[in-house]
């Protein structure tokens, strides 16, 4: 129903990715969401160490610019 909330994982993997690959790992996330309310975007994982911090901060800036629509 949707009374809970789900929360749904990207491979950090992704994060090293190109920016255009990454965004489309953050839209492929966001779209099994299905813009339904309670999702929590996160990774599968965490961080790291060698990870581009860019790479990271852009990830946030694609859930918010893709998950507001």
């Amino acid at each position: 129903g949707h009374d809970r909330a789900i929360q749904g994982n990207m491979d950090p993997v992704s994060i090293y990715a190109d920016l255009p690959q990454l965004k489309e790992r953050v839209a492929a996330v966001l779209n099994q969401a299905d813009g339904q309310p309670g999702h929590i975007f996160n990774l599968g994982h965490g961080v790291m160490p060698d990870m581009n911090p860019d790479h990271v901060k852009a990830v946030v800036e694609f859930v918010h610019e893709l998950g507001s629509r």
